[in-house]
């Protein structure tokens, strides 16, 4: 049985959340402990070095039955998307110092016991960090495969100049759509324009009347709205749909922190318009990671996309930048870097 004594800084969930997220509904722990892998198991032992504070996060911090990843246990460690190193293996798949991708624990080491979503970060010369976003699965699949895009489809992305929503922009321009997207500030709606290349962006919370602003910028009508937002946004759109419009549902960043459910009025708009509204789990595109990091990372090779980070630094600030994230004042993809308890795996 392999074992290691380390000292190991975790996140913890406080309680279940009922009302809006705060910071102190998570709690910093610092403490050692022993972390071993078990005889006969496929266990590794990894040294984080990346977490992604991910929106879906906040839906694991309540009591829930009916979803895709089971709700969190209050007092047990955060987890989430992460970039690690692997310590210690007895997966033959897997090598001590190899640089993997994959769910786990907002602390410093963490005991994988399942490396189902776990995989080697190839040596393509993009920072590690790239796997978390641009390399990943979410905003490719999500507007390649659920979409269906083709040339001149009109675009619409909400929460544009996030994670997911920069991407799609800009993936649709590669396409040749033509592409609106919305966010929450003028700075981001310059960004969406003059740095990621969106043909119009607007600035939601300066618009009164939402169905009217889409159909400003949307004469033609929507032929693909890449969802991130929910609630009056998505009735606004539904209003503007062309036949056979697609929409593919990332996130409703605008309910997470609500106690009550939105109702949307006119969901019945989708029988006459057949339109295709479907809702969107990257992990079940895994098998598109090859054509991800070949296609996109040519792309980035050719500069024919601009990706954005939002970094932080320590893990203590995880939840300040979990909070940024549900309040939409992350510009970019929001990364944690940890930072290193130790100068090398040498060390440990």
């Amino acid at each position: 049985m392999a074992a290691i004594t380390v000292k190991n800084r975790q996140i913890l969930l406080k309680d279940y959340v009922t009302g809006s997220f705060v910071e102190s509904d998570m709690t910093f722990h610092d403490g050692t402990c022993l972390l071993q892998l078990q005889e006969g198991t496929n266990d590794i032992l990894v040294k984080n070095l990346y977490i992604s504070p991910d929106p879906f996060l906040r839906g694991r911090m309540q009591k829930r039955t009916n979803s895709y990843v089971d709700s969190f246990v209050p007092g047990s460690v955060i987890t989430g998307f992460g970039v690690s190193q692997v310590v210690m293996s007895n997966n033959p798949n897997f090598s001590k110092g190899d640089f993997v991708t994959g769910y786990t624990g907002w602390e410093d080491f963490s005991v994988i016991k399942s490396s189902g979503f776990l995989r080697i970060i190839p040596a393509i010369g993009f920072p590690l960090t790239y796997f978390l976003g641009v390399l990943g699965l979410t905003a490719y699949a999500g507007f390649h495969e659920v979409c269906s895009p083709k040339e001149g489809d009109q675009v619409f992305v909400s929460a544009a100049s996030g994670a997911v929503g920069q991407l799609v922009g800009q993936f649709a321009k590669l396409l040749g759509c033509y592409v609106v997207g919305s966010a929450g500030s003028n700075e981001k709606v310059e960004l969406l324009k003059n740095t990621l290349g969106f043909d119009e962006a607007f600035n939601y919370r300066e618009e009164i009347d939402l169905d009217a602003t889409l159909k400003k910028y949307f004469p033609k009508g929507i032929d693909i709205y890449f969802e991130n937002v929910g609630g009056e946004m998505l009735e606004a759109v539904l209003n503007n749909i062309n036949v056979f419009a697609r929409i593919a549902v990332c996130g409703m960043i605008s309910r997470y922190d609500s106690a009550e459910p939105y109702s949307i009025k006119n969901l019945h708009l989708l029988i006459p318009m057949r339109a295709k509204m479907q809702g969107l789990i990257a992990t079940d595109f895994s098998h598109l990671y090859p054509e991800v990091t070949e296609r996109v990372g040519l792309w980035l090779k050719e500069k024919k996309i601009v990706y954005i980070e939002d970094l932080i630094e320590g893990l203590e600030n995880a939840p300040r930048a979990m909070l940024d994230v549900l309040r939409g004042k992350n510009v970019g993809k929001k990364i944690v870097k940890l930072s290193d308890p130790y100068t090398s795996l040498e060390a440990l």
